[in-house]
């Protein structure tokens, strides 16, 4: 036991001397700066971060030295690479969107058509007019630029917009309600995503919220009832990420509107994913429009730029003209407003919509949603033996059919009939699978349902992309 035991400390000692001597032979970081290898990491990223890089390939073969024989300054330089290569990649970067949801929040919602593109590497390129009127030479107002294609085609007296709907019904409500009463239906009162509830945005607007009515019935009785003397204004907000079947009763802005009218106060109506056109002549269920919030008589409608009008995130304002006004007055605008950048892309967006019928083809939201099943199919029929010859060794590769989800709260319980690709893992996990997908150059993000990752391919519209990578 005493021999093996001195034998052992003789190999611990043995083991010891030879890390030291291993570490007595790495480069130091001068050294390593004079290569041409390091010149080149210091012209693609700079000198600051090619000498952390370097500091702390050097730490990591300290604590690990390298096997005896290997070149440790090659090894301490390519890992100084690899270093400088993850860190200068974009976080945010392209991803192939195969989950079925069409306007994916956590995906980056709608994506912008070309004419929206274009409309922002001008704005960002160059000096523009965004708050100065060319013609008299005068200071201008930035909402301008957007304000007449919303009042044009929502019919309403005036427009203003802030950088999402959230920010648009908190102003509303500081605005028109701080310190007073607004009066919301119970079954109204909606949480979406984020935790981000009503209440709390009345909370924060210093709005008192009146509730009324139930969970799953409210009669017009229940809001002539609860005006008072604080009564600031009826609000409506539609429930666009759920809803309830059954033993139900709501009241329509239209209901609601001569009641407050005769009141003298303001409807507002949070319209959330809004739309500024009907969705049926394109294949899809009927959504509440902003026309016809106004026509039917509320005062402000409050709506979403980046959800069902497929531009970018901002918040619409659209109503009377006097309201609008008193908006506009609120300090908390300008801490709410939108920049140039938003402002072009959501005008070249806007401008699309003087044209309907071409609306399938120009914008990417409404041409993914209107997708018909038929092409779908057609097009994973023809990758599915592709995908099938890439992946032969991970997945067995069949076409599938899928329901896709409009997503972002609007119209919940619809689902659009769909195809795809059903990937059934050969061995290891469905998990596994979808992680070895996302981890491609271009990830790929699907979903997992029985035990296979389902690409459902409604979005799918650069197929080279997709192949190529997979190929590789």
């Amino acid at each position: 036991m005493r021999a093996a035991a001195r034998s052992t400390g003789s190999e611990d000692k043995a083991d010891a001397r030879s890390r030291a001597d291993a570490r007595s032979r790495l480069p130091s970081v001068d050294r390593l700066l004079s290569t041409s290898e390091a010149e080149a990491l210091i012209t693609a990223h700079g000198r600051p971060l090619t000498l952390e890089a370097l500091r702390a390939a050097l730490d990591g073969l300290r604590e690990k030295p390298p096997k005896e024989g290997a070149d440790p300054a090659a090894i301490a330089l390519a890992d100084a690479a690899a270093r400088l290569a993850r860190l200068s990649q974009p976080s945010q970067r392209r991803v192939f969107n195969l989950t079925g949801t069409v306007l994916h929040t956590n995906l980056g919602r709608a994506l912008l058509p070309e004419e929206a593109v274009e409309a922002v590497a001008a704005a960002m390129r160059e000096p523009s007019n965004l708050e100065f009127e060319i013609g008299s030479g005068k200071r201008g107002e930035r909402d301008s630029h957007v304000a007449s294609w919303l009042i044009r085609f929502s019919g309403a007296e005036a427009a203003t917009v802030v950088n999402n709907n959230a920010a648009a019904v908190l102003l509303v409500l500081n605005t028109l309600a701080k310190g007073r009463e607004a009066v919301v239906s119970r079954g109204e009162l909606v949480e979406i995503g984020g935790a981000f509830r009503i209440p709390d945005v009345m909370a924060r607007a210093g709005t008192k919220l009146v509730e009324i009515g139930t969970t799953n019935r409210t009669h017009l009785r229940d809001y002539e009832q609860a005006i008072g003397p604080k009564t600031a204004l009826l609000m409506k907000v539609h429930t666009s990420n759920y809803r309830i079947d059954g033993f139900t009763a709501s009241v329509t802005a239209g209901e609601v509107a001569p009641v407050a009218k005769a009141k003298g106060l303001p409807l507002v109506e949070d319209l959330g994913s809004g739309t500024l056109v009907d969705l049926k002549p394109y294949g899809l269920p009927h959504e509440p429009t902003v026309a016809e919030s106004i026509a039917a008589g509320a005062d402000l409608v409050t709506f979403s730029g980046d959800k069902l009008l497929g531009g970018p995130q901002a918040g619409m304002i659209v109503g009377r003209c006097d309201l609008i006004a008193k908006i506009n007055k609120n300090p908390l605008k300008r801490a709410l407003r939108l920049d140039k950048i938003r402002l072009a892309a959501l005008e070249a967006v806007l401008r699309l919509y003087a044209d309907p019928e071409k609306l399938r083809h120009r914008l990417p939201t409404i041409r993914h949603l209107a997708r018909p099943k038929a092409e779908i199919e057609a097009l994973a029929r023809r990758l599915a033996p592709l995908v099938a010859q890439a992946l032969a060794a991970q997945a067995e590769v069949s076409v599938t059919d899928c329901a896709s989800q409009i997503g972002s709260g609007a119209l919940p319980v619809e689902n659009l009939p769909s195809a795809g690709l059903r990937l059934a893992p050969k061995s290891g996990s469905a998990d596994k699978l979808a992680k070895r997908l996302r981890d491609l150059p271009i990830p790929v993000i699907g979903r997992i349902a029985d035990g296979a990752v389902t690409l459902d391919l409604r979005c799918l519209e650069d197929e080279a992309a997709f192949l190529t990578q997979l190929r590789a």
